[in-house]
């Protein structure tokens, strides 16, 4: 009798471990908690060269936009996958470019030097270089906002040297703009100056001078854009949030002026930090930042209600990212919490540090291939019926709607769930992050109407009766790794150097969505009647 007690308490156990923590999420389904832009997926391109180095290494290569390969065919075809990707030129280098036009003749390169901003001298961009990179984004339809020097004109305070003061002398960025306007270049958005707010990273610039700025910029904008309905956004600031200076800048650049208001997120620290692996997978630790997002959204509201909350910038961990992290499968905890999170605080784009160069580059500085966040951030784009590639941004982009859902449930922390109204098709798109390394979660969604007492049952008919997932793991269980499986299939290119199909896996839509370990999923429920989404 004993030895049977035993036999039963380990079957208990052991399948009590098969079948892992039940959790019912709730997705309030009757009006929506925010809105993203169609377009909320965006990439940087940086002006660093390869002589940027941070702690004994150089990772940028050649990355930066004087010197990227623009004929790499994985390059295009990373772009083109998006189907409009955003594309945000700029960075800590930007307030020390100037454009070959107009009456501007010397054209030097970035160089060593001890004195300049970041530890390097002034750079030019040759009207040659703008021309071969506005080949390559008509090429693959990215959505292109380029950043002005903000510096130009200005002078060192005599009693603070990390304050600039007076006008911005505009000419230089007038100059660029009418020759790109009259090559035809299709530019989204203008924006001025880089990481100048507050109390600055290198420089800064007091709000009400920066919003002065800003109303001439606009003015520009509308003189060579007069047409309201393709006119260029005006994005800024392009830094990190300070309260009281965003705020007086929005009062002071006034209503209909600022577009997007841009703000810098790198919540993670120093790409050296050791404990960067156990911070991406700290659910308490990632909260922290979501105060930022509230007030910045706040900010708008009373402020700006005309604009709308941008991450302009965010690599996660500053200088150039950590080298055993930023590029690699545990990323996706933070980066995909990210454009969860950012989503439910109203936010319109979020633009990853970088496309390319450092170590937090969605593809490999050397080989182009795609790392594993290039495939999240394309699932949040919806599919449509003809299955297409995606990888994690991908995933987003494709497959995750404008239209953001509240999304809860009573279980582990280490569960993260974020709900939008599908892209393309009916229903709802979900997307399940299992931060856990030891637990797994079996997901039942329900649909909260907040006019009942009780959840209502989803409309299973017709393709409803089964769910598309997409289950994103590491290869080999190794969440440091660069290869990243979709149901259970490395993620690799073609022969033809395309971005891989991405199938989604059918399954019947009355079971719960199994959630492993270490693994992020991507589910679409077609039967989920959203009034919000209608």
């Amino acid at each position: 009798m004993e030895s049977k007690v035993v036999v039963f308490l380990v079957l208990f156990v052991f399948v009590g471990s098969i079948a892992g923590e039940q959790v019912k999420v709730e997705v309030k389904s009757v009006t929506s908690i925010g809105k993203t832009d169609d377009d909320f997926i965006c990439a940087t391109v940086d002006w660093w060269p390869e002589n940027k180095c941070d702690y004994n290494q150089c990772p940028w290569g050649k990355a930066g936009l004087f010197n990227l390969d623009l004929k790499n065919k994985i390059l295009a075809n990373a772009i083109k996958a998006f189907d409009h990707l955003r594309l945000r030129l700029g960075g800590s280098l930007q307030d020390q470019v100037i454009y070959k036009v107009g009456s501007v003749k010397k054209c030097p390169h970035f160089k060593k030097r001890e004195d300049g901003l970041f530890g390097f001298s002034r750079g030019c961009l040759p009207m040659q270089r703008w021309d071969e990179l506005n080949k390559l984004f008509n090429d693959t339809g990215a959505k292109v906002t380029f950043g002005f020097n903000a510096l130009i004109g200005r002078k060192k305070a005599e009693n603070d040297t990390s304050l600039w003061v007076g006008d911005w002398n505009a000419q230089n960025a007038r100059d660029f703009m009418k020759y790109t306007v009259s090559k035809g270049y299709k530019i989204d958005s203008y924006e001025l100056g880089n990481e100048l707010c507050g109390s600055g990273v290198s420089a800064r610039v007091e709000a009400e001078q920066y919003g002065k700025d800003m109303i001439a910029l606009k003015g520009i904008v509308k003189e060579f854009y007069p047409n309201a309905t393709t006119q260029p956004q005006v994005l800024g600031p392009a830094g990190f949030y300070d309260e009281k200076w965003f705020n007086t800048f929005l009062q002071v650049s006034g209503p209909g002026v600022v577009d997007g208001l841009t703000h810098h997120i790198y919540n993670l620290g120093a790409g050296v930090d050791s404990t960067l692996i156990n911070k991406v997978q700290d659910p308490y630790f990632l909260d922290q930042i979501a105060q930022t997002y509230k007030d910045i959204s706040t900010s708008v509201k009373l402020f700006g209600p005309w604009s709308g909350a941008w991450v302009g910038e965010a690599g996660g961990a500053y200088n150039s990212g950590g080298k055993d992290v930023s590029h690699t499968f545990a990323n996706g905890f933070w980066y995909l919490d990210q454009l969860g999170m950012t989503s439910t605080f109203n936010h319109k784009v979020y633009c990853r540090q970088a496309l390319i160069g450092g170590n937090y580059g969605l593809l490999n500085t050397t080989t182009f291939i795609p790392n594993p966040d290039y495939y999240g951030s394309v699932s949040s784009m919806v599919l449509i019926s003809v299955i297409q590639p995606v990888d994690r941004a991908l995933l987003w982009h494709r497959i995750m709607g404008k239209t953001v859902l509240s999304a809860n449930h009573n279980g582990s922390p280490y569960l993260r769930v974020y709900s939008h109204c599908s892209k393309k098709t009916e229903g709802i798109t979900v997307l399940l992050i299992n931060m856990s390394n030891s637990t797994t979660f079996e997901v039942s969604v329900v649909n909260d109407l907040n006019l009942y007492p009780e959840s209502v049952e989803m409309d299973l008919q017709g393709d409803a009766l089964q769910r598309e997932e997409y289950h994103l793991t590491p290869k080999d269980g190794n969440i440091q790794s660069d290869v990243l499986l979709l149901n259970g299939t490395p993620l690799k290119l073609t022969e033809s150097s395309d971005i891989p199909a991405m199938n989604p896996e059918l399954v019947d839509a009355t079971l719960p969505i199994t959630v492993k370990p270490d693994s992020f999923v991507f589910a679409t429920l077609k039967g989920f009647k959203a009034p919000a989404c209608a």
